[in-house]
């Protein structure tokens, strides 16, 4: 039985995982780089060890490194997270080889579906629905001839693609040579693979996923539907479940493929189905991901199933605790990321210390987050700083209910995209439940900021933190020496302003 996981990962992922174990009685080990040795994953973990410098190839893409402190702490397995290792094929051979757990789906199934060729004929064998399109490395001989076979507009990827990186759309044959030049040289430098392919582009589409469950017993469920089609350069903003778009007859197809597409390569653990929806309902499959998704709260919160037990659980070799029939969607749940982000000034990373916090707090209520006041958000990782979860019974509630939230979630000393975020809440198509992954797109004017609007939410911000610095003493100035010590911004302000004298 699995007594200790080490959680091969940072922030806000490994907090949630290590919690779900805490419930278990399972005892935790993290690892953090030199750039994250203040993390409050650091902290709440049993233990803990340094595993090298702030980059991730010395860090967290260290394989060995981190199996010589699964070793060390001698763990029975290792929960991978997202991203990093988390779908890295030897990584999971490297567990295998030294008798460690790896919680997740096999090294044969992570490379089956991790190049994104590879994943096409997988999925045509097995007869599952995929978008027209090349099956094989486009070699430059057969670029013109298969595009124009196909018709424009097509969409040029990276076979070890994701992210957007290395993906190209051309509308026109006149821009298809430059396009393809592009594509190869950005997936050669992204992932040292300069492998591409060619699909068939389908004009506004929705991004919805299925997510599903395999034990070792060949036993697989779905877990539903979210719509993930709210994207900005092809990386998810917004997420919710139930999808607003797709009808129960087309929901209980898409579960049925995608627990058709996971058997067919044995899949064991937590995974994921992306496919593309057309405006007529006619679906067909994205890619797979062999791993926990950032999206999967909205999963739990609609199912009431906690995905992390559930991977833990299947890993120690136990059967689902649930049959097909068992589980049903219940109410509505929606995702916000919360990124350390300046929106205003095309969304540039907004590094740097973080003066104050007011979380959110209520009825259908969820944060997983892994920052604190005075925490120093590193320049080195992904810019998430949490994500903002809400449920409620139906679609209008839980949208009522996310206005509501990032009105209350204040984070100051970094620019973030809360605001953002709200604008999105208050947007005709994405309240009717009417948008496609060209939303922001569509929307990009009516997204923009207002800047006296920005203004007040700011000055808001700064006078909720003078008062806490008056009223508790609590001291929002940044973390120097003593004799050093700069005055507060709030204190300043409190000066400049007059506000309260408490």
């Amino acid at each position: 039985m699995i007594k200790k996981v080490l959680v091969a990962n940072r922030g806000e992922i490994a907090l949630r995982v290590m919690r779900s174990c805490k419930e278990m009685g399972i005892q935790t080990v993290a690892v953090y780089s030199e750039a994250d040795r203040t993390s409050k994953h650091v902290s709440y973990a049993d233990e803990a060890i340094c595993i090298g410098q702030a980059l991730s190839q010395d860090s967290y893409l260290n394989i060995e490194k981190i199996i010589a402190a699964a070793k060390d702490f001698e763990v029975d397995a290792i929960h991978p997270g997202y991203g990093f290792l988390s779908e890295n094929a030897d990584f999971a051979r490297r567990c295998e080889e030294e008798s460690i757990i790896f919680i997740g789906p096999s090294a044969a199934s992570i490379e089956a579906m991790g190049d994104k060729i590879s994943a096409r004929r997988h999925m045509i064998r097995a007869k599952v629905p995929v978008v027209p399109g090349s099956s094989e490395d486009l070699k430059p001989k057969d670029l013109f001839r298969v595009c124009r076979k196909m018709g424009f507009p097509v969409i040029i990827k990276a076979t070890a693609g994701g992210g957007g990186r290395g993906m190209r759309l051309v509308y026109e044959e006149k821009d298809l040579q430059e396009a393809y030049e592009a594509a190869k040289s950005e997936a050669r430098t992204s992932f040292g693979n300069d492998s591409v392919y060619i699909e068939k582009y389908i004009e506004s589409p929705h991004h919805i996923e299925i997510q599903f469950l395999g034990d070792k017993h060949g036993n697989v469920v779905h877990l539903f539907d979210r719509e993930c089609s709210v994207q900005r350069r092809h990386q998810k903003l917004v997420e919710e479940s139930p999808s607003p778009f797709i009808n129960e007859k087309t929901r209980a197809a898409m579960g049925a493929i995608a627990v058709k597409a996971a058997k067919s390569i044995h899949y064991v653990g937590a995974g994921t189905i992306e496919f593309l929806v057309d405006d007529k309902m006619n679906f067909y499959f994205l890619e797979m991901n062999t791993r926990l998704q950032v999206e999967h709260p909205v999963t739990e919160e609609v199912l009431g199933v906690d995905l992390v037990k559930e991977q833990i659980h299947i890993a120690d070799g136990k059967k689902l605790r649930f049959r097909q029939q068992d589980l049903r969607q219940r109410g509505h749940a929606i995702e916000c990321r919360i990124c350390a982000e300046d929106a205003e000034q095309n969304f540039t990373p907004s590094p740097g210390i973080i003066r104050h916090i007011q979380t959110p707090e209520g009825i259908g209520v969820r944060v997983d987050s892994f920052i604190y006041d005075g925490y120093e958000v590193p320049v080195y990782y992904d810019s998430m700083l949490s994500k903002l979860i809400v449920w409620a019974t139906n679609r209008d509630y839980a949208l009522e209910r996310m206005r509501r939230v990032l009105y209350e979630y204040k984070i100051t000393g970094v620019k973030t995209n809360i605001d953002y975020l709200r604008r999105i809440m208050d947007t005709r198509d994405f309240v009717k439940g009417n948008y496609t992954t060209h939303f922001i797109d569509d929307n990009s004017k009516k997204l923009q900021a207002n800047k006296d609007d920005s203004q007040e939410i700011e000055d808001m911000a700064i006078i909720a933190a003078y008062i806490d610095h008056i009223v508790n003493g609590n001291d929002h100035s940044a973390s120097v020496p003593a004799d050093n010590r700069p005055i507060s911004r709030w204190r300043a302000f409190g000066k400049q302003k007059g506000v309260l004298r408490i």
